[in-house]
């Protein structure tokens, strides 16, 4: 027999099941952007609430403020900068191809491009055939000219969303500096009332491994751009600084270094130097882009206290499932469920 209390009691549950719903709902659209932020928050908190605020006097507005406008520096600011270079650099890109589109391609494939193991006979025969021939020509610009199209438009997209994703992920974080104090007692108290002493241990095995996971991003990133910044002050880029600023910035994007290192070669090409072209291209495939497979899971490992194999599957899993916040979330993940198992099949020693 139903008491007079269970109705009232399911109308709450209900009430409660509702309002989640609707505050999901409503924060679907930056799910990344927030999570992103506290990311953020969680590998600064330590050093900004430890050296920064007390310099401060304790005035959080002002902290924050000042940590916002740093990250702007570090973030936002050079990321504007580079879409603009890129977009400059395609403005290169289509003068440089105007000349092949008006004339057609030379008689002959560039040199060491016939000269490949397994494939330099097929580009050899297509290079001829399409050179040979202006309506086979026109055909394969034809065929080109959609994708390209295509890609240009959803890189502009890509972009435009992203500058946004992070205007809002530096509005978040904000409040996140100003009421850190609140925040972080507030996420330890849920911790200890969802799982005690474990619940605890889990929040700080999430600190520990977004920390370990940032720091395997920036010091990747960071590799790849001395490593970058060397080959192309090597092959006498002129501005080989700027190109390996650029390389750290886009190496958190798994195609961003290809993009710099190939344009490079392919400048170099233009400009007569194939040798270094060769170079360039064989350098970035070999060395630039390579480094991310070896360095990356290695500095993750070590932060977070995980092996490599658990990083590796939870970066890459992670990417597949969530985009680039599962950078964060995919390692996370499998460190508090490789925890809970630990835990769990853990012997327990006799009294």
């Amino acid at each position: 027999m139903f008491s007079e209390e269970n109705p009232k009691r399911l109308a709450q549950v209900a009430l409660v099941a509702l309002l989640i719903v609707g505050c999901v709902a409503v924060l679907l659209p930056f799910v990344g952007a927030i999570l992103f932020a506290f990311v953020l928050w969680i590998c600064t908190w330590s050093w900004y609430s430890g050296k920064v605020l007390p310099r401060l006097g304790g005035r959080a507005t002002l902290g924050a403020s000042l940590m916002t406008l740093l990250l702007i520096l570090v973030m936002l600011l050079p990321t504007v900068f580079l879409a603009v270079s890129l977009a400059s650099g395609a403005d290169g890109l289509v003068d440089l191809a105007r000349p092949y589109l008006e004339r057609g391609l030379p008689a002959d494939p560039p040199f060491g491009l016939a000269q490949l193991p397994l494939i330099g006979g097929d580009i050899d025969a297509f290079w001829h055939q399409v050179a040979g021939s202006r309506e086979e020509f026109n055909r394969v610009v034809k065929q080109l000219a959609g994708p390209a199209r295509k890609l240009a438009l959803a890189a502009g997209a890509i972009a435009g969303n992203g500058l946004l994703q992070l205007a809002l992920v530096l509005f978040v974080v904000f409040f996140l500096y100003r009421d850190g104090f609140a925040v972080d007692k507030a996420l330890t108290t849920a911790a200890r009332k969802l799982g005690g002493e474990l619940g605890e241990h889990m929040l700080n095995k999430t600190s520990d491994t977004v920390i370990g996971v940032m720091l395997g991003i920036v010091g990747t990133a960071a590799a790849q751009g001395a490593v970058a910044m060397f080959g192309f002050l090597l092959a006498g880029i002129p501005t080989a600084v700027l190109l390996g600023f650029a390389t750290f910035f886009l190496s958190m994007i798994p195609v961003g270094p290809p993009l710099i290192w190939g344009g490079a070669a392919a400048w170099l090409y233009a400009e007569g130097q194939t040798g270094w072209a060769i170079f360039m291209a064989l350098y970035g495939l070999l060395v630039i882009s390579s480094i991310d497979n070896f360095v990356k899971p290695l500095l993750m490992a070590r932060g977070a206290g995980l092996s490599i194999a658990l990083i590796a599957l939870g970066v890459l899993g992670g990417v597949l499932v969530f985009g680039f916040i599962g950078i964060f979330l995919g390692p996370v993940l499998l460190a508090l469920g490789h925890m809970l198992f630990t835990r769990w099949t853990r012997e327990e020693l006799p009294a």
